[in-house]
């Protein structure tokens, strides 16, 4: 049987740079525009802790530690809805930064309704739940909403656009 090695290709920078291994990038933060996570919850209430933990944890790492809040927030108002209307079914979250704002976006698997009514009734419901992040998206001076979820994806998608500035920028966009 021949002895097989690990290879390493020559232009990709070392993974665990933090870990006192040797590298080109030895002790430089993340990058800012790096900041891109996604997760699968379960359709649980509890699911939201979990979000809360690992959103806090990827803004401290890439600098936005102060905007934690703002974004742990949005995260448990979207994920609270979405488990309260569609118990039982997991939920898809993304959290990205993009021309300076963090961007969460939510799917869930909310089945589609037939009956015109039910649609209006639906939407009314999601919108009314989502009062606490409507207020506090306003006044950040971002963006929020819902939509139905376009293929592939099934279900509604929601999301909250947070506008920030990197704390070490002098107040300037990034």
């Amino acid at each position: 049987m021949p002895l097989t090695r690990a290879t390493h290709c020559p232009v990709a920078q070392p993974v665990l740079v933090n870990a006192g291994l040797p590298g080109r990038r030895r002790n430089r933060p993340p990058r800012l525009e790096g900041l891109a996570y996604s997760f699968t919850l379960p359709g649980e209430p509890h699911c939201a802790a979990t979000a809360r933990t690992a959103i806090r944890s990827a803004l401290d790492v890439h600098g936005l530690a102060p905007y934690a809040d703002l974004a742990v927030l949005a995260a448990t108002e979207l994920i609270g809805t979405a488990v309260g209307l569609t118990p039982d079914r997991e939920v898809y979250l993304s959290l990205r930064y993009r021309a300076g704002a963090l961007r969460l976006v939510l799917w869930d698997q909310h089945p589609r309704h037939t009956d015109p009514d039910d649609v209006s009734l639906c939407a009314e419901r999601r919108r009314g739940a989502l009062w606490l992040l409507a207020a506090c998206v306003s006044d950040c001076g971002g963006e929020w909403g819902t939509a139905e979820a376009k293929p592939p994806q099934r279900g509604v998608k929601s999301w909250a656009v947070l506008p920030c500035r990197r704390p070490d920028a002098g107040g300037k966009r990034p």
